[in-house]
């Protein structure tokens, strides 16, 4: 059983962020009900890694009984965590005031792109837009083009659900002293800010240009890129170190005449086309085989195709396969509390007169929910 064994957790339904940051508390072991929409009964798709691990009820938030329903599991809960715009869950009748007082220890998570507070707090946007203004995105690109959306990994994810994920149990590990639970505002615009610290830090310091692809890490050094192959696949260069850096010209056949002064930036573009000239003689499985596993810092870049077969991750067991389809397996990993996935993806409200049964609910009063609509 996972590190979180023994919490419960009440997810209230949403997309994205939301649902990765209740699968990683259910990866970690913690009982995790998501509370779905009445009218979403039975939909949903055993095929969403997101989903898995986790309970689903199904409640008509629009009305007393079913936002009754909802208290009750508050009561009973460690967490609940949302993902709406601000004031939206107040209107429903289940703010953070309205939940503590049903039950004091409750750890109230809240996230959204723009924060509780400040003056977009109730504008609409997404990842892209959230990441723009915390410096994020101007950092990302090539010289020659517009600044690079990376997916939507700083923002949603990693700046959003992952953080939301941290502020829980950290939360949580203060409730046990205080006795008491708070309210975390988790915002994108402020996680993605937290993940750029280390060149925050290193403008501050004169060490990183504002310029795209004039640095150490955006691609501006020959030796820390990606190089297309013979094959028009791609590998990876982060031969940083100096020694790293020798072995590379080594493996690659680099002159030192050519190659030398590694940290001379006004020869990075001059030996940038030079290496590539060099990497685009050889099929990158002619290149892992004379450079993976070395010391130069090397590594094929490989679809999502690949990524699951790769020896590396096969043998760490990277990826699993649930309900027919590969995905990531939980993270991280512990050796004494071993993380297991319990339930694969749930349907709307596939368990919904189970968990009305923990909550203490007689036949009676079961079926009356049921019957109005109120839980489906």
């Amino acid at each position: 059983m996972g590190p979180l064994n023994g919490l419960k957790i009440v997810e209230m339904a949403g997309i994205g962020p939301g649902p990765f940051c209740g699968m990683i508390l259910a990866d970690l072991g913690a009982e995790v009900i998501r509370v779905d929409r009445a009218s979403a009964a039975g939909t949903g798709s055993r095929e969403e890694p997101a989903n898995r691990g986790k309970k689903s009820i199904a409640v008509d938030l629009k009305s007393e009984e079913g936002v009754e329903v909802v208290l009750k599991l508050i009561e009973s809960a460690d967490a609940v965590f949302e993902g709406f715009r601000p004031g939206v869950m107040e209107r429903l009748g289940l703010g953070p005031d309205v939940c503590q007082k049903r039950n004091e220890k409750i750890v109230y998570g809240r996230m959204t792109g723009w924060g509780q507070t400040g003056p977009l707090a109730n504008a609409a946007g997404h990842d892209i837009n959230y990441i723009s203004i915390s410096g994020a995105l101007a950092a990302i690109g090539r010289t020659d083009s517009p600044p690079v959306p990376p997916l939507n990994l700083i923002g949603d994810f990693g700046g959003g659900g992952m953080l939301l994920a941290l502020g829980v149990v950290a939360a949580l590990l203060e409730t046990k002293t205080s006795g008491k639970g708070q309210v975390i505002d988790a915002a994108m615009t402020d996680g993605s800010s937290l993940l750029m610290t280390m060149m925050y830090s290193m403008h501050q310091s004169g060490f990183w240009n504002l310029e795209r692809q004039t640095n150490l890490l955006d691609g501006a050094a020959h030796f820390y890129d990606t190089y297309e192959c013979k094959d028009g696949k791609f590998v990876s260069i982060g031969s940083i170190e100096p020694q790293f850096y020798a072995l590379l010209c080594e493996k690659a056949g680099l002159s030192q005449d050519d190659f030398g002064d590694q940290m001379k930036r006004d020869t990075w573009n001059e030996k940038k086309e030079l290496i590539k000239k060099v990497f685009i003689t050889k099929t990158r499985d002619e290149w892992c085989e004379l450079m993976e596993g070395t010391d130069v810092c090397f590594a094929p870049v490989l679809d999502m195709s690949e990524a699951p077969k790769h020896p590396h991750n096969v043998a760490r067991k990277t990826f699993i396969e649930l309900e027919g389809i590969t995905q990531p397996a939980p993270a991280p990993r512990f050796d004494r509390t071993i993380n297991e996935i319990t339930l694969p993806p749930a349907l709307a409200g596939e368990h919904s007169k189970e968990i009305l049964e923990t909550l203490g609910l007689n036949e009676e009063e079961m079926n009356s929910l049921m019957a109005s609509g109120s839980v489906v």
